[in-house]
Protein backbone atom coordinates (compact mmCIF):
# COMPACT_ATOMS: atom_id res chain seq x y z
CA UNK A 1 0.00 0.00 0.00
CA UNK A 2 1.42 3.59 -0.55
CA UNK A 3 0.20 7.08 0.53
CA UNK A 4 1.59 9.89 -0.42
CA UNK A 5 1.36 13.52 1.46
CA UNK A 6 0.97 16.65 -0.32
CA UNK A 7 1.12 20.29 1.55
CA UNK A 8 -2.05 21.95 0.86
CA UNK A 9 -1.95 25.32 2.45
CA UNK A 10 -1.51 24.87 5.88
CA UNK A 11 -2.41 21.14 6.87
CA UNK A 12 -0.74 18.10 4.91
CA UNK A 13 -3.02 15.68 2.75
CA UNK A 14 -2.56 12.23 2.41
CA UNK A 15 -3.54 11.12 -1.18
CA UNK A 16 -4.60 7.12 -0.43
CA UNK A 17 -3.52 4.80 -3.21
CA UNK A 18 -2.52 7.24 -5.77
CA UNK A 19 -2.37 6.47 -9.34
CA UNK A 20 1.48 4.95 -9.79
CA UNK A 21 1.72 6.25 -13.43
CA UNK A 22 1.37 9.53 -11.96
CA UNK A 23 2.82 9.99 -8.46
CA UNK A 24 2.31 13.59 -7.09
CA UNK A 25 5.83 15.39 -7.90
CA UNK A 26 5.27 17.65 -4.83
CA UNK A 27 4.81 14.92 -2.04
CA UNK A 28 7.13 15.92 0.74
CA UNK A 29 6.07 12.51 2.54
CA UNK A 30 5.99 8.88 0.78
CA UNK A 31 4.72 5.89 3.23
CA UNK A 32 5.12 2.71 2.21
CA UNK A 33 3.41 0.09 4.01
CA UNK A 34 3.97 -3.66 2.85
CA UNK A 35 4.75 -2.57 -0.77
CA UNK A 36 4.35 -4.44 -4.19
CA UNK A 37 7.62 -4.49 -6.51
CA UNK A 38 5.33 -2.37 -8.72
CA UNK A 39 5.18 0.23 -5.95
CA UNK A 40 8.60 0.07 -5.06
CA UNK A 41 9.62 0.70 -8.47
CA UNK A 42 7.20 3.47 -8.91
CA UNK A 43 8.74 5.44 -6.17
CA UNK A 44 12.14 4.78 -7.06
CA UNK A 45 11.64 6.42 -10.77
CA UNK A 46 10.39 9.62 -8.67
CA UNK A 47 12.31 10.17 -5.93
CA UNK A 48 15.67 8.73 -7.61
CA UNK A 49 16.73 6.01 -5.30
CA UNK A 50 16.65 2.30 -4.23
CA UNK A 51 13.77 1.32 -2.17
CA UNK A 52 15.60 -1.53 0.42
CA UNK A 53 14.28 -4.66 0.26
CA UNK A 54 12.08 -6.82 4.27
CA UNK A 55 15.57 -8.71 4.23
CA UNK A 56 18.08 -5.64 3.95
CA UNK A 57 15.74 -3.67 6.75
CA UNK A 58 16.23 -7.06 9.10
CA UNK A 59 20.32 -6.71 8.77
CA UNK A 60 21.84 -5.62 11.95
CA UNK A 61 24.59 -4.14 11.23
CA UNK A 62 25.13 -0.54 11.66
CA UNK A 63 25.93 -0.08 8.02
CA UNK A 64 23.04 -2.01 6.78
CA UNK A 65 20.75 0.08 8.55
CA UNK A 66 22.71 4.08 8.65
CA UNK A 67 24.30 4.96 5.40
CA UNK A 68 24.30 7.48 2.95
CA UNK A 69 23.74 6.12 -1.00
CA UNK A 70 23.54 8.41 -3.83
CA UNK A 71 22.72 11.83 -2.35
CA UNK A 72 20.07 10.01 0.00
CA UNK A 73 20.24 9.22 3.97
CA UNK A 74 18.92 5.86 4.71
CA UNK A 75 17.75 4.85 7.86
CA UNK A 76 16.59 2.07 9.57
CA UNK A 77 15.03 1.60 13.20
CA UNK A 78 13.79 -0.58 15.26
CA UNK A 79 10.05 0.43 16.57
CA UNK A 80 7.78 -1.33 19.07
CA UNK A 81 4.13 -2.38 17.65
CA UNK A 82 1.08 -3.61 19.72
CA UNK A 83 2.30 -2.59 23.07
CA UNK A 84 -1.16 -2.68 24.64
CA UNK A 85 -1.78 -5.98 23.37
CA UNK A 86 -0.96 -9.34 24.56
CA UNK A 87 1.33 -9.90 22.45
CA UNK A 88 3.67 -7.11 21.65
CA UNK A 89 6.67 -6.81 19.25
CA UNK A 90 9.25 -5.18 17.35
CA UNK A 91 9.33 -3.92 13.72
CA UNK A 92 11.98 -2.30 11.38
CA UNK A 93 11.18 0.87 9.72
CA UNK A 94 13.18 3.00 6.88
CA UNK A 95 13.52 6.40 6.44
CA UNK A 96 15.09 7.36 3.47
CA UNK A 97 15.57 11.31 3.07
CA UNK A 98 16.09 12.41 -0.40
CA UNK A 99 16.40 15.89 -1.49
CA UNK A 100 13.63 17.13 1.30
CA UNK A 101 11.26 14.45 0.77
CA UNK A 102 10.85 11.74 3.34
CA UNK A 103 10.27 8.27 2.35
CA UNK A 104 9.23 5.16 5.02
CA UNK A 105 9.35 1.95 4.24
CA UNK A 106 6.81 -0.50 6.64
CA UNK A 107 5.78 -3.83 6.98
CA UNK A 108 3.58 -3.24 10.22
CA UNK A 109 1.78 -0.19 11.85
CA UNK A 110 3.53 1.41 14.49
CA UNK A 111 1.21 3.80 16.10
CA UNK A 112 3.09 7.19 15.33
CA UNK A 113 2.54 5.99 11.94
CA UNK A 114 -1.74 6.50 12.84
CA UNK A 115 -0.81 9.92 15.01
CA UNK A 116 1.16 12.45 12.97
CA UNK A 117 -0.82 12.16 9.72
CA UNK A 118 -3.67 13.12 11.89
CA UNK A 119 -1.71 15.97 13.21
CA UNK A 120 -0.32 17.01 10.49
CA UNK A 121 -3.56 17.48 8.96
CA UNK A 122 -5.21 19.47 11.67
CA UNK A 123 -2.26 22.06 10.68
CA UNK A 124 1.19 22.04 9.67
CA UNK A 125 4.08 24.98 8.11
CA UNK A 126 3.34 25.87 4.67
CA UNK A 127 6.58 24.87 3.56
CA UNK A 128 6.74 22.07 5.66
CA UNK A 129 9.68 19.21 4.38
CA UNK A 130 10.68 15.68 4.79
CA UNK A 131 13.03 16.55 7.58
CA UNK A 132 10.38 18.21 9.76
CA UNK A 133 8.23 15.41 9.15
CA UNK A 134 10.94 13.03 10.26
CA UNK A 135 11.73 14.79 13.68
CA UNK A 136 7.38 14.89 14.17
CA UNK A 137 7.63 10.94 13.43
CA UNK A 138 10.70 10.41 15.78
CA UNK A 139 9.03 12.48 18.18
CA UNK A 140 6.07 10.34 18.10
CA UNK A 141 8.12 7.44 18.54
CA UNK A 142 9.86 8.40 21.67
CA UNK A 143 6.69 9.85 23.43
CA UNK A 144 5.25 6.45 22.41
CA UNK A 145 7.77 4.42 24.01
CA UNK A 146 7.97 6.67 27.24
CA UNK A 147 4.11 5.83 27.38
CA UNK A 148 5.09 2.22 27.09
CA UNK A 149 7.67 2.38 30.16
CA UNK A 150 5.30 4.56 32.35
CA UNK A 151 3.08 1.67 32.16
CA UNK A 152 5.16 -1.07 32.14
CA UNK A 153 6.63 0.89 35.90
CA UNK A 154 3.13 1.17 37.18
CA UNK A 155 2.48 -2.62 36.23
CA UNK A 156 5.75 -3.36 37.47
CA UNK A 157 4.97 -1.54 41.07
CA UNK A 158 1.34 -3.36 40.90
CA UNK A 159 3.43 -7.11 41.19
CA UNK A 160 5.29 -5.46 43.60
CA UNK A 161 3.07 -4.60 46.57
CA UNK A 162 0.99 -7.97 45.59
CA UNK A 163 4.12 -9.89 46.44
CA UNK A 164 5.57 -7.75 49.59
CA UNK A 165 1.85 -7.78 51.06
CA UNK A 166 1.01 -9.87 54.80
CA UNK A 167 1.65 -13.16 54.28
CA UNK A 168 -1.94 -14.16 55.36
CA UNK A 169 -3.06 -12.76 52.28
CA UNK A 170 -0.70 -14.70 50.28
CA UNK A 171 0.05 -18.43 49.74
CA UNK A 172 -2.54 -19.52 46.38
CA UNK A 173 0.12 -21.65 44.12
CA UNK A 174 -2.63 -20.35 41.11
CA UNK A 175 -1.75 -16.30 41.59
CA UNK A 176 1.71 -17.00 42.26
CA UNK A 177 1.86 -18.79 38.33
CA UNK A 178 -0.20 -15.27 37.52
CA UNK A 179 2.47 -13.23 38.96
CA UNK A 180 5.53 -15.01 37.13
CA UNK A 181 3.83 -14.76 33.88
CA UNK A 182 2.88 -11.11 34.20
CA UNK A 183 6.55 -10.67 35.12
CA UNK A 184 7.59 -12.51 32.16
CA UNK A 185 5.54 -10.46 29.88
CA UNK A 186 6.58 -7.45 31.33
CA UNK A 187 10.46 -8.47 31.05
CA UNK A 188 9.97 -8.89 27.51
CA UNK A 189 8.05 -6.26 27.02
CA UNK A 190 10.66 -3.81 28.35
CA UNK A 191 13.42 -5.81 27.01
CA UNK A 192 11.64 -5.23 23.63
CA UNK A 193 11.37 -1.39 24.28
CA UNK A 194 15.54 -1.10 24.95
CA UNK A 195 16.02 -2.72 22.18
CA UNK A 196 13.70 -0.02 20.67
CA UNK A 197 15.66 2.91 21.96
CA UNK A 198 18.92 1.51 21.71
CA UNK A 199 18.00 1.69 17.43
CA UNK A 200 16.39 5.15 17.83
CA UNK A 201 19.53 6.23 19.28
CA UNK A 202 21.59 5.38 16.82
CA UNK A 203 19.88 6.88 14.04
CA UNK A 204 19.46 10.28 15.67
CA UNK A 205 23.03 10.07 16.51
CA UNK A 206 23.28 9.23 12.53
CA UNK A 207 21.13 12.50 11.59
CA UNK A 208 22.49 14.69 14.22
CA UNK A 209 26.21 14.19 13.05
CA UNK A 210 24.63 15.15 9.74
CA UNK A 211 22.80 18.15 10.58
CA UNK A 212 26.36 19.23 12.35
CA UNK A 213 27.71 19.42 9.00
CA UNK A 214 24.96 19.70 6.56
CA UNK A 215 23.86 23.35 6.24
CA UNK A 216 20.36 22.69 5.23
CA UNK A 217 18.88 21.77 8.64
CA UNK A 218 17.47 24.85 10.05
CA UNK A 219 18.62 25.87 14.31
CA UNK A 220 15.29 25.11 15.38
CA UNK A 221 15.50 21.45 13.54
CA UNK A 222 18.98 20.87 15.37
CA UNK A 223 17.72 22.04 18.72
CA UNK A 224 14.93 19.66 18.12
CA UNK A 225 17.34 16.39 17.27
CA UNK A 226 19.58 17.41 20.57
CA UNK A 227 16.07 17.77 22.43
CA UNK A 228 15.55 14.06 20.93
CA UNK A 229 19.09 12.71 21.94
CA UNK A 230 18.80 13.48 25.47
CA UNK A 231 15.04 12.38 25.54
CA UNK A 232 16.11 8.76 24.58
CA UNK A 233 18.94 8.40 26.24
CA UNK A 234 16.93 8.96 29.97
CA UNK A 235 14.47 6.39 28.87
CA UNK A 236 17.30 4.22 27.89
CA UNK A 237 18.19 4.62 31.50
CA UNK A 238 14.92 4.34 32.40
CA UNK A 239 14.91 0.92 30.61
CA UNK A 240 17.28 -0.26 32.19
CA UNK A 241 16.38 0.41 35.75
CA UNK A 242 12.93 -0.82 34.99
CA UNK A 243 14.93 -4.47 33.83
CA UNK A 244 17.26 -4.37 36.62
CA UNK A 245 13.87 -4.08 39.48
CA UNK A 246 11.55 -6.55 37.06
CA UNK A 247 14.85 -9.19 37.68
CA UNK A 248 14.61 -7.99 41.41
CA UNK A 249 10.62 -8.66 41.58
CA UNK A 250 11.34 -11.90 39.77
CA UNK A 251 13.58 -12.62 42.11
CA UNK A 252 11.82 -12.00 45.06
CA UNK A 253 8.82 -13.56 44.00
CA UNK A 254 10.89 -16.94 43.80
CA UNK A 255 12.09 -16.34 47.31
CA UNK A 256 8.34 -16.16 48.20
CA UNK A 257 7.22 -19.07 46.17
CA UNK A 258 10.37 -21.22 48.42
CA UNK A 259 9.80 -20.12 51.41
CA UNK A 260 5.84 -21.60 50.77
CA UNK A 261 7.04 -24.65 50.08
CA UNK A 262 9.67 -24.73 52.57
CA UNK A 263 6.83 -24.32 54.93
CA UNK A 264 4.77 -26.59 53.69
CA UNK A 265 7.40 -29.25 53.57
CA UNK A 266 8.17 -28.50 57.18
CA UNK A 267 4.23 -28.61 57.96
CA UNK A 268 4.43 -32.58 56.64
CA UNK A 269 7.88 -33.30 58.18
CA UNK A 270 5.85 -32.12 61.72
CA UNK A 271 2.85 -34.05 61.02
CA UNK A 272 5.25 -37.37 60.10
CA UNK A 273 6.90 -36.94 63.32
CA UNK A 274 3.77 -36.52 65.13
CA UNK A 275 2.02 -40.08 63.72
CA UNK A 276 5.37 -41.56 64.02
CA UNK A 277 5.32 -43.22 67.42
CA UNK A 278 1.32 -44.04 67.02
CA UNK A 279 2.37 -46.07 64.14
CA UNK A 280 5.24 -47.41 65.44
CA UNK A 281 3.07 -48.99 68.42
CA UNK A 282 0.26 -49.96 65.66
CA UNK A 283 3.14 -52.17 63.96
CA UNK A 284 4.10 -54.05 67.18
CA UNK A 285 0.66 -54.71 69.14
CA UNK A 286 -1.98 -54.02 66.09
CA UNK A 287 -4.54 -56.53 65.94
CA UNK A 288 -2.77 -59.19 68.30
CA UNK A 289 -5.58 -58.49 71.34
CA UNK A 290 -7.81 -61.23 72.55
CA UNK A 291 -10.92 -58.79 73.14
CA UNK A 292 -11.16 -56.65 70.08
CA UNK A 293 -15.31 -55.05 70.83
CA UNK A 294 -14.49 -54.04 66.79
CA UNK A 295 -14.89 -57.86 65.81
CA UNK A 296 -18.12 -58.05 66.68
CA UNK A 297 -19.62 -55.05 64.92
CA UNK A 298 -22.07 -56.04 62.31
CA UNK A 299 -21.26 -52.50 60.40
CA UNK A 300 -17.49 -52.37 61.29
CA UNK A 301 -16.68 -52.77 57.68
CA UNK A 302 -18.45 -49.75 55.85
CA UNK A 303 -17.92 -47.82 58.73
CA UNK A 304 -13.80 -49.22 57.99
CA UNK A 305 -14.26 -47.80 54.14
CA UNK A 306 -16.07 -44.61 55.20
CA UNK A 307 -13.19 -43.68 57.89
CA UNK A 308 -11.10 -44.19 55.37
CA UNK A 309 -12.53 -41.67 52.45
CA UNK A 310 -12.34 -39.11 55.14
CA UNK A 311 -9.22 -39.69 55.90
CA UNK A 312 -8.26 -38.67 52.34
CA UNK A 313 -10.72 -35.89 51.61
CA UNK A 314 -10.49 -33.98 54.59
CA UNK A 315 -6.47 -33.33 54.57
CA UNK A 316 -7.28 -32.37 50.78
CA UNK A 317 -9.98 -30.33 52.09
CA UNK A 318 -7.67 -28.76 54.66
CA UNK A 319 -5.01 -28.31 52.09
CA UNK A 320 -7.27 -26.49 49.55
CA UNK A 321 -8.64 -24.23 52.91
CA UNK A 322 -4.93 -23.16 53.14
CA UNK A 323 -4.67 -22.30 49.60
CA UNK A 324 -1.63 -24.30 49.36
CA UNK A 325 -3.16 -26.24 46.36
Amino acid sequence: MLNAFVPTGATLTKLDNPSLDALPSEAVWIDLKSPSSVEDKAVEHLVGIEIPTREDMQEIEISSRLYVENGARYMTATLMCAADSAVPRTTPVSFILAAHRLVTVRYDEPKPFLLVPAKLARGCPANITGEAILIDLLDAVVDRTADILERAGADVDSVSSTIFEPAADRGHARSYSQILRIIGKKGDLVSKVRESLVSIGRLISFVAVETAESGRWSKEQKAAFKTLQRDVQSLTDHASYLANKIQFVLDAMLGVVNLEQNNIIKLFSVMAVVLMPPTLIASIYGMNFKVMPELEWQHGYPVALIAMVLAAVLPYVFFKWKRWL
